[in-house]
């Protein structure tokens, strides 16, 4: 390989079994790592600031080309606990949502629900650093990943995105894959995914070196999160991809 593949990934608990490889030296030859959050991420992709990327998946209608190169990802079979609407109201007195500002595929997966499944009438408003602390009355808010573990404390009313997608459709969800913006080799892609496997088999280490007193991770890695791209998520994703290419 003439040169470093450079990647991407998000800052969240949630990659760090993919990642743990990585940053434990795991293709230091092949591959410079960056992390930030999602839009992040995704916005250098399209520029072609990184070639991979663990992507929210909702970019890939913006991409001319796109490969989904491993077989990992960012999913839930049901409640994900860490993407979820954020109320002191019940569901269907909600007036105002507050976006994350750090997502996409999560904002969309919300307004598809909200129209689709919940059928709300509600004002959406785009936020910035610190809108956490504006959920109050009727206005809610979506969170996403550590933030939103920690807000589990505090909102009285909790709708998990992950689940009411899978009351909705009958499917898994997939919120951000390994996607690369060109082709890369079969052998560098498979190298990739036995670094990502090797996170996942490695989680009571990823946990350890994690502490997080907020929400058990263990429970998080095993019971919310799901790693696995298998047919039945990439079923899933392909029907969200079709909602939002509406």
């Amino acid at each position: 390989m003439d040169k470093k593949i450079r990647i991407g990934a998000v800052s969240y608990l949630n990659t760090k079994p993919l990642i743990y490889g990585f940053q434990s030296g795991m293709m230091n030859e092949e591959v410079d790592l960056l992390i930030d959050y999602p839009s992040k991420i995704a916005s250098m992709l399209l520029s072609d600031e990184i070639d991979l990327g663990l992507m929210p998946v909702a970019v890939i209608p913006e991409m001319k080309e796109h490969y989904i190169i491993s077989d990992y990802c960012i999913g839930s079979e049901g409640e994900v606990a860490s993407v979820c609407l954020f109320s002191q109201v019940p569901l269907y007195d909600i007036k105002t949502i507050l976006l994350d500002y750090q997502s996409r595929t999560s904002v969309a997966l919300l307004k598809v629900l909200i129209k689709e499944y919940w059928k709300l009438d509600v004002i959406f408003q785009n936020t910035s650093n610190g809108y956490q602390s504006e959920i109050s009355g009727t206005t809610a808010g979506l969170i996403i990943g550590d933030r939103a573990l920690m807000q589990r404390r505090k909102s009285r009313f909790i709708f998990d995105l992950g689940e009411e997608w899978k009351n909705f459709t009958g499917l898994p969800f997939v919120f951000a894959a390994w996607i690369s913006n060109k082709k890369l080799d079969e052998d560098f892609i498979k190298e990739f995914n036995e670094t990502n496997k090797f996170g996942l088999n490695s989680l009571e280490k990823v946990v350890k070196e994690n502490p997080f007193e907020v929400f058990d991770l263990h429970t998080y890695y095993t019971e919310c999160i799901s790693f696995d791209l298998n047919e039945n998520k990439k079923n899933g994703l392909q029907l969200f991809l079709k909602k939002i290419a509406k």
